[in-house]
This record gives C-alpha cells, structure tokens and sequence, in this order.
C-alpha cells in the first residue's frame, strides 16, 4: 500500500516543480518606477525599473534562484514583437541589463521613442508567460 500512494505522488510532485519553474505568479510585473506613458525627457535620462513578485539575478545563473528571478531587458523603438519563445537578440532596439541592474542612463536622440522592459529568463528568453510592461512612449528634448 506504501508504494502505491508513493507510486502516485511522486510523479504529481515532478508535475508541480516543472510547472512552476520560470513561471512568474499572477501578481508579478515588470515598470517603469519613474516613467509614465507621454513623458517628456532629456537627452541623457536615468531610467529606473521596477519588479514585483519575482526576483533580478545575473544573466546565466544557473542555481535554484533561476526559477523565482530573471534580468532586465529595455526594448527601444522595438520593431514589431519580441518572439517569446527564443532568446532575445542583443542589439540597439533590445538592450541586455546581464549583471541584473535595474537602471541605466539613457542617452537617445530628440524625437518619440517607445520603450518597455521584458524579463529574461538565464538564456535570454522571456519568461512562461512572459514578464513585460506595458510600452510607452516618451518624447526627448534637448
């Protein structure tokens, strides 16, 4: 009688530990702490990012903690929609925060950008489902 009740919740215990893993809760969310939607800028501006209910880690981290927390990535001018289901490229249009920071400096020219944060998971891929912000659009002046 033993194994069988081990028999039947062994497997439901590897059921639950795959299906949370990279899975951020419902309450969690990714912001801007110090942008809003019709901002106007400098040119040189530090951008604050904000978390709730998961966790920043260094891109590559490889123990437990890679399943509760992710690193920044700053979308700028984002052609299109990200793909969710591979690793984010590292170009000007998506900007890798690797070390797990949670501001930066921008420095973009005058005009209308948009911007948004979307988290990654250890490789660079967006989160199951995915940890994003809404995008705004901010205008830069001299």
């Amino acid at each position: 009688m033993n194994k069988r009740k081990i028999g039947i919740l062994f497997p439901v215990l590897l059921f639950t530990t795959d299906a949370y893993a990279h899975s951020p809760g419902k309450d969690a969310s990714v912001f801007f702490k110090n942008l809003q939607d019709g901002d106007t800028i400098s040119t040189s501006y530090k951008v604050e990012f904000g978390i709730k209910g998961y966790g920043i880690v260094p891109a590559g981290t490889r123990d437990k903690r890679r399943h509760t927390a992710g690193h920044h990535h700053l979308l700028v001018n984002y052609p299109g929609a990200p793909a969710m289901d591979e690793p984010l490229p590292r170009s000007e249009h998506c900007i890798h925060f690797d070390a797990g920071e949670t501001e930066t400096i921008l420095n973009l020219p005058p005009g209308k950008h948009t911007l948004q944060l979307l988290l990654g998971d250890e490789t660079h891929e967006p989160l199951e489902p995915p940890l994003i912000s809404e995008k705004i659009t901010v205008t830069v002046q001299d």
